[in-house]
Protein backbone atom coordinates (compact mmCIF):
# COMPACT_ATOMS: atom_id res chain seq x y z
CA UNK A 1 0.00 0.00 0.00
CA UNK A 2 1.39 3.36 -1.04
CA UNK A 3 0.45 7.01 -0.46
CA UNK A 4 1.98 10.39 -1.14
CA UNK A 5 1.20 13.89 0.18
CA UNK A 6 2.95 17.25 0.36
CA UNK A 7 4.87 18.96 3.13
CA UNK A 8 7.53 21.69 3.24
CA UNK A 9 10.95 22.48 4.64
CA UNK A 10 12.73 25.75 5.32
CA UNK A 11 16.30 26.35 4.12
CA UNK A 12 17.45 29.72 5.42
CA UNK A 13 14.43 31.95 4.88
CA UNK A 14 13.46 30.14 1.69
CA UNK A 15 11.24 27.08 1.53
CA UNK A 16 10.91 23.97 -0.63
CA UNK A 17 7.97 21.68 -1.19
CA UNK A 18 8.66 18.14 -0.01
CA UNK A 19 6.79 15.09 -1.26
CA UNK A 20 6.22 12.62 1.56
CA UNK A 21 6.00 9.12 0.10
CA UNK A 22 4.89 6.29 2.38
CA UNK A 23 4.91 2.56 1.64
CA UNK A 24 3.43 -0.01 4.03
CA UNK A 25 4.14 -3.64 3.16
CA UNK A 26 4.48 -7.06 4.79
CA UNK A 27 7.57 -8.25 6.60
CA UNK A 28 9.19 -7.64 9.93
CA UNK A 29 7.76 -4.58 11.75
CA UNK A 30 10.09 -1.67 11.01
CA UNK A 31 9.65 2.06 10.56
CA UNK A 32 12.27 3.85 8.45
CA UNK A 33 12.46 7.48 7.34
CA UNK A 34 14.82 8.16 4.43
CA UNK A 35 15.74 11.21 2.37
CA UNK A 36 18.58 12.85 4.38
CA UNK A 37 16.62 13.36 7.63
CA UNK A 38 18.33 15.05 10.57
CA UNK A 39 18.06 13.57 14.07
CA UNK A 40 14.85 15.41 15.01
CA UNK A 41 13.16 14.08 11.86
CA UNK A 42 14.22 10.50 12.61
CA UNK A 43 12.92 10.84 16.17
CA UNK A 44 9.44 11.55 14.79
CA UNK A 45 8.89 7.78 14.49
CA UNK A 46 8.13 7.44 18.18
CA UNK A 47 5.98 10.58 18.26
CA UNK A 48 3.95 9.36 15.29
CA UNK A 49 3.52 5.87 16.74
CA UNK A 50 2.16 7.20 20.04
CA UNK A 51 0.02 9.90 18.39
CA UNK A 52 -1.71 7.37 16.13
CA UNK A 53 -2.51 4.99 18.97
CA UNK A 54 -3.70 7.75 21.34
CA UNK A 55 -5.91 9.20 18.60
CA UNK A 56 -7.81 5.93 18.14
CA UNK A 57 -5.99 4.61 15.05
CA UNK A 58 -4.05 1.40 14.65
CA UNK A 59 -0.35 1.48 13.92
CA UNK A 60 0.48 -0.95 11.09
CA UNK A 61 2.53 -3.99 12.08
CA UNK A 62 4.33 -4.34 8.74
CA UNK A 63 7.31 -2.65 7.18
CA UNK A 64 6.85 1.16 6.93
CA UNK A 65 9.13 3.26 4.73
CA UNK A 66 8.68 7.03 4.53
CA UNK A 67 10.70 8.88 1.90
CA UNK A 68 11.14 12.65 1.92
CA UNK A 69 11.77 13.73 -1.66
CA UNK A 70 13.91 15.22 -3.08
CA UNK A 71 16.29 12.87 -1.33
CA UNK A 72 19.41 15.03 -1.87
CA UNK A 73 18.07 17.93 0.24
CA UNK A 74 18.85 17.87 3.95
CA UNK A 75 15.66 17.79 6.07
CA UNK A 76 15.54 19.16 9.59
CA UNK A 77 12.86 20.23 12.01
CA UNK A 78 9.76 18.55 13.43
CA UNK A 79 7.26 19.82 10.85
CA UNK A 80 7.07 16.50 8.97
CA UNK A 81 5.28 14.66 11.81
CA UNK A 82 1.76 15.48 10.64
CA UNK A 83 2.47 14.73 6.97
CA UNK A 84 4.06 11.33 7.69
CA UNK A 85 1.24 10.34 10.07
CA UNK A 86 -1.45 11.25 7.51
CA UNK A 87 0.46 9.40 4.78
CA UNK A 88 0.55 6.25 6.93
CA UNK A 89 -3.19 6.47 7.59
CA UNK A 90 -3.85 6.94 3.87
CA UNK A 91 -1.61 4.02 2.92
CA UNK A 92 -3.42 1.75 5.41
CA UNK A 93 -6.84 3.08 4.25
CA UNK A 94 -7.80 4.26 7.72
CA UNK A 95 -8.76 7.64 6.23
CA UNK A 96 -10.07 8.75 2.86
CA UNK A 97 -7.54 10.00 0.34
CA UNK A 98 -8.24 13.73 -0.19
CA UNK A 99 -9.53 14.79 -3.59
CA UNK A 100 -7.66 18.07 -3.25
CA UNK A 101 -3.91 18.60 -3.21
CA UNK A 102 -3.16 19.60 0.39
CA UNK A 103 0.14 20.47 2.11
CA UNK A 104 0.61 19.38 5.75
CA UNK A 105 3.01 20.96 8.28
CA UNK A 106 2.96 20.35 12.03
CA UNK A 107 4.52 18.61 15.00
CA UNK A 108 2.66 15.82 16.78
CA UNK A 109 2.49 15.47 20.53
CA UNK A 110 2.22 11.98 22.02
CA UNK A 111 -1.50 12.49 22.69
CA UNK A 112 -2.18 13.43 19.06
CA UNK A 113 -2.22 17.21 19.49
CA UNK A 114 -0.84 19.21 16.54
CA UNK A 115 1.71 21.73 17.71
CA UNK A 116 3.08 24.78 15.92
CA UNK A 117 6.48 24.73 14.26
CA UNK A 118 8.83 27.42 13.02
CA UNK A 119 9.09 28.41 9.37
CA UNK A 120 5.43 28.04 8.38
CA UNK A 121 5.27 31.54 6.89
CA UNK A 122 8.13 30.96 4.39
CA UNK A 123 6.51 27.66 3.40
CA UNK A 124 3.17 29.40 2.83
CA UNK A 125 4.85 32.09 0.73
CA UNK A 126 6.42 29.48 -1.55
CA UNK A 127 3.26 27.42 -2.08
CA UNK A 128 2.67 26.84 -5.79
CA UNK A 129 -0.52 27.12 -7.80
CA UNK A 130 -0.88 23.33 -7.76
CA UNK A 131 -1.62 23.33 -4.00
CA UNK A 132 -5.29 23.65 -3.02
CA UNK A 133 -4.82 24.22 0.72
CA UNK A 134 -2.52 24.15 3.75
CA UNK A 135 -3.22 22.14 6.89
CA UNK A 136 -1.19 23.53 9.80
CA UNK A 137 -1.39 23.85 13.56
CA UNK A 138 -3.92 26.34 14.86
CA UNK A 139 -0.94 28.26 16.34
CA UNK A 140 0.53 28.77 12.85
CA UNK A 141 -2.70 29.42 10.95
CA UNK A 142 -2.57 33.23 11.16
CA UNK A 143 0.98 33.58 9.89
CA UNK A 144 0.29 31.15 7.03
CA UNK A 145 -2.95 32.88 6.04
CA UNK A 146 -1.36 36.31 5.83
CA UNK A 147 1.28 35.06 3.39
CA UNK A 148 -0.85 33.25 0.81
CA UNK A 149 -4.22 33.30 -0.93
CA UNK A 150 -4.47 29.51 -0.69
CA UNK A 151 -6.99 28.35 1.98
CA UNK A 152 -5.30 27.67 5.33
CA UNK A 153 -6.92 25.18 7.72
CA UNK A 154 -5.84 25.48 11.34
CA UNK A 155 -6.17 22.22 13.30
CA UNK A 156 -5.59 21.24 16.92
CA UNK A 157 -5.44 17.42 16.88
CA UNK A 158 -4.66 14.57 14.53
CA UNK A 159 -8.20 13.25 15.03
CA UNK A 160 -9.55 16.60 13.83
CA UNK A 161 -7.37 16.37 10.69
CA UNK A 162 -8.64 12.90 9.90
CA UNK A 163 -12.28 13.87 10.46
CA UNK A 164 -11.74 16.79 8.08
CA UNK A 165 -10.22 14.54 5.41
CA UNK A 166 -13.03 11.97 5.83
CA UNK A 167 -15.63 14.71 5.39
CA UNK A 168 -17.06 14.20 8.89
CA UNK A 169 -15.99 17.64 10.11
CA UNK A 170 -15.84 21.00 8.41
CA UNK A 171 -12.95 23.37 9.09
CA UNK A 172 -13.36 26.90 7.87
CA UNK A 173 -10.29 28.51 6.25
CA UNK A 174 -8.49 30.98 8.48
CA UNK A 175 -9.28 34.61 7.70
CA UNK A 176 -6.96 37.38 8.73
CA UNK A 177 -7.41 41.15 8.84
CA UNK A 178 -4.25 43.28 8.80
CA UNK A 179 -5.90 46.61 9.62
CA UNK A 180 -5.10 46.17 13.28
CA UNK A 181 -1.42 45.69 12.52
CA UNK A 182 -1.20 49.13 10.89
CA UNK A 183 -2.73 50.69 13.98
CA UNK A 184 -0.14 48.99 16.20
CA UNK A 185 2.65 50.34 14.01
CA UNK A 186 1.51 53.91 14.62
CA UNK A 187 1.74 53.63 18.41
CA UNK A 188 4.83 55.46 19.71
CA UNK A 189 6.31 53.74 22.75
CA UNK A 190 9.42 55.86 23.27
CA UNK A 191 8.82 59.49 22.38
CA UNK A 192 11.69 61.83 21.59
CA UNK A 193 10.04 64.47 23.75
CA UNK A 194 10.89 62.31 26.78
CA UNK A 195 14.59 63.05 26.25
CA UNK A 196 15.63 66.31 27.87
CA UNK A 197 18.16 68.47 26.09
CA UNK A 198 20.65 66.72 23.74
CA UNK A 199 19.53 68.75 20.72
CA UNK A 200 22.54 67.77 18.63
CA UNK A 201 21.97 64.07 19.33
CA UNK A 202 18.30 64.42 18.41
CA UNK A 203 19.28 66.10 15.17
CA UNK A 204 21.67 63.22 14.43
CA UNK A 205 18.86 60.72 15.10
CA UNK A 206 16.63 62.57 12.63
CA UNK A 207 19.32 62.47 9.95
CA UNK A 208 20.00 58.78 10.64
CA UNK A 209 16.31 57.95 10.29
CA UNK A 210 15.86 60.06 7.16
CA UNK A 211 18.75 58.49 5.26
CA UNK A 212 19.30 55.10 6.91
CA UNK A 213 22.70 56.16 8.29
CA UNK A 214 24.72 54.43 11.00
CA UNK A 215 25.26 56.38 14.21
CA UNK A 216 27.68 56.29 17.14
CA UNK A 217 26.94 58.21 20.35
CA UNK A 218 29.74 58.96 22.81
CA UNK A 219 29.04 60.22 26.30
CA UNK A 220 29.24 59.50 30.04
CA UNK A 221 26.90 57.01 31.77
CA UNK A 222 23.37 58.29 32.31
CA UNK A 223 23.48 60.95 29.62
CA UNK A 224 20.57 59.42 27.70
CA UNK A 225 22.27 57.38 24.96
CA UNK A 226 20.14 54.25 25.43
CA UNK A 227 16.88 56.22 25.55
CA UNK A 228 17.83 58.06 22.38
CA UNK A 229 18.53 54.75 20.65
CA UNK A 230 15.14 53.36 21.68
CA UNK A 231 13.50 56.41 20.10
CA UNK A 232 15.04 55.79 16.67
CA UNK A 233 12.63 53.02 15.51
CA UNK A 234 9.74 55.43 16.19
CA UNK A 235 11.26 57.93 13.76
CA UNK A 236 11.65 55.47 10.90
CA UNK A 237 8.96 55.37 8.19
CA UNK A 238 5.91 53.23 8.89
CA UNK A 239 6.39 49.56 8.14
CA UNK A 240 5.08 48.62 4.69
CA UNK A 241 3.33 45.27 4.32
CA UNK A 242 6.16 43.89 2.16
CA UNK A 243 8.78 44.91 4.74
CA UNK A 244 6.69 43.44 7.53
CA UNK A 245 6.33 40.16 5.64
CA UNK A 246 10.07 39.99 5.05
CA UNK A 247 10.88 40.57 8.72
CA UNK A 248 8.15 38.18 9.89
CA UNK A 249 9.63 35.57 7.55
CA UNK A 250 12.97 35.83 9.37
CA UNK A 251 11.36 35.65 12.82
CA UNK A 252 9.24 32.67 11.76
CA UNK A 253 12.38 30.88 10.56
CA UNK A 254 14.11 31.61 13.86
CA UNK A 255 11.10 30.40 15.87
CA UNK A 256 10.64 33.82 17.50
CA UNK A 257 7.13 34.49 16.23
CA UNK A 258 4.58 34.26 19.03
CA UNK A 259 1.83 31.63 18.64
CA UNK A 260 -1.18 33.13 16.87
CA UNK A 261 0.72 36.15 15.52
CA UNK A 262 0.44 36.88 11.81
CA UNK A 263 2.71 39.84 11.12
CA UNK A 264 5.29 41.83 13.03
CA UNK A 265 3.76 45.32 12.93
CA UNK A 266 6.73 47.36 14.17
CA UNK A 267 10.27 47.80 13.00
CA UNK A 268 12.66 45.55 14.93
CA UNK A 269 14.83 46.93 17.69
CA UNK A 270 17.56 44.52 18.73
CA UNK A 271 19.91 45.30 21.61
CA UNK A 272 22.15 42.25 22.28
CA UNK A 273 24.40 42.19 25.34
CA UNK A 274 28.10 42.79 24.77
CA UNK A 275 28.86 39.16 25.72
CA UNK A 276 27.09 37.87 22.59
CA UNK A 277 28.99 35.26 20.60
CA UNK A 278 30.00 35.31 16.95
CA UNK A 279 27.23 32.85 16.04
CA UNK A 280 24.67 34.82 18.02
CA UNK A 281 25.47 37.98 16.07
CA UNK A 282 25.78 36.67 12.50
CA UNK A 283 23.83 33.40 12.78
CA UNK A 284 24.65 29.74 13.08
CA UNK A 285 23.64 26.61 14.94
CA UNK A 286 23.28 22.92 14.21
CA UNK A 287 22.46 21.87 10.64
CA UNK A 288 21.20 24.75 8.51
CA UNK A 289 22.53 27.94 10.17
CA UNK A 290 19.78 30.14 11.60
CA UNK A 291 19.58 33.95 11.53
CA UNK A 292 21.55 36.02 14.02
CA UNK A 293 20.97 39.44 15.55
CA UNK A 294 21.98 41.32 12.41
CA UNK A 295 19.26 39.54 10.43
CA UNK A 296 16.69 39.87 13.23
CA UNK A 297 17.31 43.64 13.02
CA UNK A 298 16.48 43.67 9.27
CA UNK A 299 14.57 46.86 8.31
CA UNK A 300 15.06 48.07 11.88
CA UNK A 301 17.70 49.10 14.40
CA UNK A 302 20.63 47.15 15.85
CA UNK A 303 21.75 48.89 19.05
CA UNK A 304 25.13 47.96 20.51
CA UNK A 305 25.53 49.53 23.93
CA UNK A 306 29.02 49.66 25.47
CA UNK A 307 30.40 49.15 21.97
CA UNK A 308 34.10 48.63 22.88
CA UNK A 309 33.12 45.83 25.28
CA UNK A 310 31.98 43.62 22.39
CA UNK A 311 34.40 40.98 21.17
CA UNK A 312 36.47 42.47 18.37
CA UNK A 313 35.83 39.47 16.13
CA UNK A 314 32.08 40.01 16.55
CA UNK A 315 32.36 43.69 15.58
CA UNK A 316 34.56 42.98 12.58
CA UNK A 317 31.95 40.59 11.18
CA UNK A 318 29.58 43.57 10.88
CA UNK A 319 31.74 45.27 8.27
CA UNK A 320 30.52 43.28 5.28
CA UNK A 321 26.79 43.28 6.22
CA UNK A 322 26.94 47.06 6.74
CA UNK A 323 28.07 47.43 3.13
CA UNK A 324 26.15 44.65 1.38
CA UNK A 325 23.01 44.60 3.61
CA UNK A 326 23.11 40.79 3.73
CA UNK A 327 25.18 38.01 5.30
CA UNK A 328 26.29 34.74 3.70
CA UNK A 329 26.70 31.83 6.13
CA UNK A 330 28.70 28.97 4.64
CA UNK A 331 28.78 25.64 6.42
CA UNK A 332 29.78 22.14 5.39
CA UNK A 333 27.50 21.19 2.51
CA UNK A 334 25.25 24.26 2.66
CA UNK A 335 25.33 28.05 2.20
CA UNK A 336 22.52 30.35 3.33
CA UNK A 337 22.15 34.08 2.72
CA UNK A 338 20.12 36.16 5.16
CA UNK A 339 19.09 39.81 4.64
CA UNK A 340 20.65 42.32 7.01
CA UNK A 341 19.58 45.83 5.98
CA UNK A 342 19.67 47.44 9.42
CA UNK A 343 20.61 50.79 10.90
CA UNK A 344 23.51 50.39 13.34
CA UNK A 345 23.45 52.53 16.47
CA UNK A 346 26.38 52.29 18.85
CA UNK A 347 26.92 53.85 22.26
CA UNK A 348 30.10 54.08 24.29
CA UNK A 349 31.79 56.01 27.06
CA UNK A 350 34.59 58.42 26.16
CA UNK A 351 36.96 56.39 28.37
CA UNK A 352 36.84 53.25 30.58
CA UNK A 353 35.59 55.15 33.63
CA UNK A 354 33.27 57.30 31.51
CA UNK A 355 34.27 60.66 32.97
CA UNK A 356 36.71 61.98 30.37
CA UNK A 357 35.79 65.59 29.61
CA UNK A 358 33.13 65.72 32.33
CA UNK A 359 33.17 69.16 34.03
CA UNK A 360 31.86 67.74 37.33
CA UNK A 361 33.92 64.59 37.83
CA UNK A 362 37.57 63.73 37.23
CA UNK A 363 38.66 60.97 34.88
CA UNK A 364 40.79 58.33 36.61
CA UNK A 365 42.01 56.54 33.47
CA UNK A 366 45.67 56.43 32.52
CA UNK A 367 46.86 57.25 29.02
CA UNK A 368 47.51 53.56 28.41
CA UNK A 369 43.98 52.61 29.57
CA UNK A 370 42.51 55.24 27.30
CA UNK A 371 44.52 54.11 24.27
CA UNK A 372 43.69 50.45 24.88
CA UNK A 373 39.98 51.28 25.22
CA UNK A 374 39.81 53.27 21.99
CA UNK A 375 41.78 50.71 19.99
CA UNK A 376 39.12 48.09 20.56
CA UNK A 377 37.32 49.65 17.60
CA UNK A 378 39.25 49.29 14.35
CA UNK A 379 39.58 52.00 11.75
CA UNK A 380 37.75 50.01 9.02
CA UNK A 381 34.82 49.46 11.40
CA UNK A 382 34.64 53.15 12.36
CA UNK A 383 34.81 54.10 8.68
CA UNK A 384 31.40 52.48 8.26
CA UNK A 385 29.82 54.85 10.78
CA UNK A 386 28.18 57.87 9.13
CA UNK A 387 27.41 60.04 12.15
CA UNK A 388 29.47 60.59 15.31
CA UNK A 389 27.80 62.66 18.02
CA UNK A 390 28.74 63.64 21.55
CA UNK A 391 26.11 63.13 24.25
CA UNK A 392 27.41 65.13 27.25
CA UNK A 393 26.10 65.14 30.78
CA UNK A 394 22.97 67.27 31.04
CA UNK A 395 23.40 70.50 33.06
CA UNK A 396 21.34 70.66 36.22
CA UNK A 397 19.30 73.66 35.10
CA UNK A 398 18.41 71.98 31.82
CA UNK A 399 17.42 68.81 33.63
CA UNK A 400 14.84 70.61 35.79
CA UNK A 401 13.49 72.95 33.13
CA UNK A 402 10.05 72.18 31.61
CA UNK A 403 10.53 69.98 28.58
CA UNK A 404 9.29 71.58 25.35
CA UNK A 405 11.02 69.39 22.77
CA UNK A 406 9.56 68.11 19.52
CA UNK A 407 7.66 64.84 19.65
CA UNK A 408 8.63 61.79 17.64
CA UNK A 409 5.54 62.24 15.49
CA UNK A 410 6.65 65.72 14.42
CA UNK A 411 10.12 64.47 13.53
CA UNK A 412 8.70 61.42 11.75
CA UNK A 413 6.66 63.70 9.50
CA UNK A 414 9.87 65.29 8.18
CA UNK A 415 11.53 61.88 7.94
CA UNK A 416 8.61 60.48 5.93
CA UNK A 417 8.82 63.39 3.52
CA UNK A 418 12.58 62.95 3.07
CA UNK A 419 12.24 59.18 2.60
CA UNK A 420 9.42 59.73 0.09
CA UNK A 421 11.69 62.03 -1.91
CA UNK A 422 14.43 59.40 -1.93
CA UNK A 423 12.01 56.64 -2.90
CA UNK A 424 10.93 58.57 -6.00
CA UNK A 425 14.47 59.67 -6.82
CA UNK A 426 15.97 56.16 -6.67
CA UNK A 427 13.06 54.28 -8.20
CA UNK A 428 15.18 53.37 -11.22
CA UNK A 429 18.34 52.62 -9.18
CA UNK A 430 18.57 48.91 -8.38
CA UNK A 431 19.14 48.04 -4.73
CA UNK A 432 18.86 51.65 -3.54
CA UNK A 433 15.95 53.06 -1.59
CA UNK A 434 17.69 55.52 0.77
CA UNK A 435 20.69 57.82 0.70
CA UNK A 436 22.77 55.40 2.79
CA UNK A 437 22.82 53.00 -0.18
CA UNK A 438 23.98 55.58 -2.75
CA UNK A 439 27.02 54.49 -4.70
CA UNK A 440 28.71 54.65 -8.07
CA UNK A 441 27.09 56.64 -10.85
CA UNK A 442 23.98 57.37 -8.77
CA UNK A 443 26.17 59.01 -6.11
CA UNK A 444 27.84 61.22 -8.71
CA UNK A 445 24.52 62.29 -10.23
CA UNK A 446 22.46 62.91 -7.11
CA UNK A 447 25.22 64.37 -4.94
CA UNK A 448 26.62 66.84 -7.47
CA UNK A 449 28.19 69.79 -5.63
CA UNK A 450 28.43 73.45 -6.53
CA UNK A 451 31.78 75.26 -6.29
CA UNK A 452 31.27 76.34 -2.68
CA UNK A 453 30.34 72.86 -1.46
CA UNK A 454 33.10 71.21 -3.48
CA UNK A 455 35.76 73.56 -2.09
CA UNK A 456 34.57 73.02 1.48
CA UNK A 457 34.59 69.23 1.13
CA UNK A 458 38.04 69.28 -0.48
CA UNK A 459 39.43 71.27 2.46
CA UNK A 460 37.80 68.91 4.98
CA UNK A 461 39.25 65.82 3.31
CA UNK A 462 42.73 67.34 3.27
CA UNK A 463 42.62 68.72 6.80
CA UNK A 464 41.23 65.62 8.51
CA UNK A 465 42.97 63.06 6.23
CA UNK A 466 39.65 61.38 5.47
CA UNK A 467 39.51 58.08 3.62
CA UNK A 468 37.66 57.55 0.35
CA UNK A 469 34.93 55.73 2.28
CA UNK A 470 34.57 58.67 4.67
CA UNK A 471 34.34 61.04 1.69
CA UNK A 472 31.46 59.01 0.23
CA UNK A 473 29.65 58.88 3.56
CA UNK A 474 29.89 62.63 3.99
CA UNK A 475 28.25 63.05 0.59
CA UNK A 476 25.45 60.66 1.56
CA UNK A 477 24.80 62.44 4.86
CA UNK A 478 24.84 65.84 3.15
CA UNK A 479 22.29 64.56 0.63
CA UNK A 480 20.03 63.52 3.51
CA UNK A 481 20.39 66.90 5.22
CA UNK A 482 19.40 68.54 1.94
CA UNK A 483 16.37 66.25 1.64
CA UNK A 484 15.22 67.16 5.15
CA UNK A 485 15.44 70.80 4.13
CA UNK A 486 13.66 70.16 0.83
CA UNK A 487 16.66 71.33 -1.23
CA UNK A 488 17.19 69.98 -4.74
CA UNK A 489 20.99 70.24 -4.61
CA UNK A 490 23.63 69.68 -1.95
CA UNK A 491 24.90 73.05 -0.81
CA UNK A 492 27.85 74.18 1.24
CA UNK A 493 25.86 74.35 4.50
CA UNK A 494 24.80 70.74 4.06
CA UNK A 495 28.41 69.66 3.57
CA UNK A 496 29.46 71.70 6.61
CA UNK A 497 26.97 69.93 8.89
CA UNK A 498 27.88 66.51 7.49
CA UNK A 499 31.60 67.19 8.06
CA UNK A 500 30.84 68.27 11.62
CA UNK A 501 29.35 64.85 12.41
CA UNK A 502 32.37 63.19 10.83
CA UNK A 503 34.92 65.35 12.63
CA UNK A 504 33.40 64.45 16.01
CA UNK A 505 34.74 60.91 15.62
CA UNK A 506 38.27 61.76 14.49
CA UNK A 507 39.69 61.42 18.01
CA UNK A 508 38.80 57.72 17.84
CA UNK A 509 40.49 57.21 14.47
CA UNK A 510 43.65 58.83 15.81
CA UNK A 511 43.78 56.79 19.03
Amino acid sequence: MFARILSGVVVGIDAREIEVQCDVSGGLPTFSIVGLPEKEVSESRERIRSALKNSGFSFPAGRITANLAPADLRKEGVGFDLAIAVAILMATEQITRPQRRLLFVGELALDGAVRGVRGVLPIAMEVGDDVDGLVVSHDNAAEAAVATDVPVYGVRTLHEVCSFLNGAQEIRPTEICINGFSEQAEIIRHDLSEVRGQLQAKRALEIAAAGGHNLLMVGPPGAGKSLLARCLPELLPTFSRDESLEVTRIYSTAGLLEAGDALIPRRPYRAPHHTISYAGMVGGGHGVPGPGEISLAHHGVLFLDELPEFDRKVLETLRQPLEERSILLARAGISVRYPAAFTLVGAMNPCPCGMLGDPEQTCTCSARDLMRYRRRLSGPFLDRIDLFVDVPRLPTDELFEPNACESSQEVRTRVDHARGTQWVRYEAVEGCYANAQLDGEALRIHCALNNEANTLLRKAVARFALSARAYVRILRVARTIADLEGADRVLGKHIAEAVQYRASGLWMHNA
